[in-house]
């Protein structure tokens, strides 16, 4: 195991990346076409959100795995000294380290926030790519990145050892780049961000529920997550070579290049022009990171907007198809949120739970309220499956307990139903009790169930007892714990802050929690 200092890591992260993208190394053949240097720049815009996001969304969870359970102890890097204590209870909030808004988007402890610029990131970022690929082949500019030629290969090795002992290749060697470069940028271009993109999907806890044997090819969750991490790491070893060839080339003409199209104008403007457009991209993640500090719903809600439709489009109708084995249930369940300290809860716990009921109300033609005994008298449904926190740390248990479909079916929802809301004993960060929405359908699914059981005992109290949602196709912070009551309702907004769930009120997060 090892232990990075993450302010620093994330701080030369972030200015190499800045370096990196101002600048970019002669093209003496092609040139550089007007959509090609606009696509270059706008990549620099998005990608510098997607880095300060993701170091964002890393920092509420600063640890890495080679393995699913996210066992304390077993991770192989963090980038916190602050470890779990052995001798009181923990949540996995305590993890949450706190970023600077000058390297993270938008800084602080904001993992809501900060997935809101990811996702809202990746969207443009995969259209500029997309564009910028299509572009690249419909107009013969995908001769300066694709070899046509296994000779590429000694090429580039030559070409490598006459960098490494401080030459430069003769201009005959750019054709527009020298075979080391379009090597390097081809496989940047063609296997590095293609593998981002893949071991970032592999993290979604939506599409494993759905495609098990997609995620199985990173290894697990966290495999993908490591995978993930490390392709950044490989793209910061393309920075740093990258980097040193440009400043070798020339920064003048290079930014001549991009900035004006050739080098042969003038370099001077050309650098002046560059520093302007990255001083404008910087000022830009400043004042978003301000404005989200400042206004973080108008914020989430602006951001939601443009990328929402996408995120339902991909995961509303997700389907669970999860099944572990006894084997693979992990030694350690991480335990999240604060357990509850409600009178009534403190009693009830006291009681082991004989008075206990629940409340199923609201847009229903049969209210019920069911004794504890009544609902384990109903059909038992058992059920091994991956929990996956928004946080990013995962484990594996086992669950027993009613179908919520099947209470549905008592209750007979009216037409205009439309969403359950899980009230909890325990209270949110504001001190209101804490509450969360899930749409019908998603209530409805075959694995989503009340659990009354954890590894084959009673749901122990700091896990939720008597009573937590399993909704194993959403985040963790959508299935309850120790559960007072359900309502069913046709809408959310009004209630509370109106954005559908404690979390969603009060940390920002997503109301669909799928991706």
């Amino acid at each position: 195991m090892m232990f990075v200092r993450f302010d620093l890591l994330v701080a030369a992260l972030s200015l190499l990346h800045v370096h990196t993208w101002l600048t970019m190394p002669v093209l003496a053949d092609l040139g550089f076409p007007p959509w090609l240097r606009a696509a270059h720049w706008i990549n620099v815009f998005f990608i510098g959100y997607l880095m300060r996001s993701g170091i964002q969304i890393l920092s509420s969870y600063p640890r890495l795995y080679w393995n699913d359970h996210t066992t304390p102890g077993t991770e192989w890097i963090k980038f916190t000294k602050n470890d779990p204590p052995k001798d009181k209870l923990w949540i996995t909030l305590d993890q949450e380290v706190p970023v600077s808004p000058l390297i993270a988007q938008p800084g602080g402890k904001q993992l809501g926030l900060g997935r809101h610029w990811h996702f809202f990131s990746i969207i443009f970022w995969l259209l500029n790519g997309l564009v910028y690929v299509v572009l690249l082949f419909a107009t013969g500019e995908w001769r300066r990145l694709i070899p046509t030629s296994w000779s590429i290969i000694p090429d580039a090795w030559h070409t490598f050892l006459t960098y490494a002992t401080f030459h430069l290749p003769p201009d005959s060697a750019f054709h527009p780049y020298d075979p080391l470069q379009q090597l390097a940028y081809a496989a940047v271009v063609f296997l590095l961000g293609p593998f981002l993109i893949l071991t970032g999907a592999a993290q979604s806890p939506a599409l494993e529920a759905q495609f098990p044997w997609y995620v199985r090819l990173f290894g697990g969750r966290q495999f993908a997550r490591s995978l993930h991490f490390l392709g950044l790491l490989a793209f910061i070893a393309f920075t740093i070579v990258h980097t040193a060839l440009v400043i070798i080339t020339g920064l003048g003409r290079n930014l001549g290049d991009i900035v004006l199209g050739q080098h042969q104008h003038d370099q001077g403007l050309a650098i002046i022009l560059g520093i302007l457009i990255v001083a404008c991209i910087l000022a830009l993640y400043g004042i978003t990171s301000w404005l989200s500090q400042r206004f973080p719903r108008a914020i989430t809600h602006a951001l939601a907007a443009i990328y929402g439709p996408f995120v339902r489009m991909m995961t509303l109708r997700s389907r669970s198809r999860q099944e572990y084995r006894p084997e693979d249930i992990s030694p350690v369940f991480p335990v999240n949120g604060e357990p509850p300290t409600d009178p009534d809860y403190l009693k009830l716990l006291w009681e082991d739970f004989a008075g206990y009921h629940l409340e199923i109300t609201g847009l229903v033609k049969h209210p019920l309220c069911l004794s504890l005994a009544e609902i384990k008298a109903l059909p038992k449904q058992t059920q091994i499956t991956k929990h996956d926190c928004i946080q990013g740390w995962s484990a594996i248990g086992e669950w027993g307990g009613v179908s919520l479909g099947q209470l549905l079916e008592r209750c007979e929802p009216l037409p205009e139903a439309r969403y359950l809301v899980f009230w909890s004993y325990s209270d949110d960060t504001s001190g209101r009790p804490f509450y969360e929405t899930i749409n019908l359908a998603l209530a409805r699914h075959p694995q989503t169930i009340l659990a009354y059981e954890m590894n084959g005992q009673p749901v122990p109290m700091p896990h939720g007892a008597p009573l937590r949602l399993r909704v194993e196709t959403q985040l963790g912070f959508k299935m309850v714990k120790w559960i007072r009551r359900i309502e069913v309702v046709e809408r959310y907004d009004a209630i509370r802050e109106g954005e559908g769930g404690s979390r969603e009120d009060n940390k920002h997060y997503e109301q669909a929690a799928a991706i």
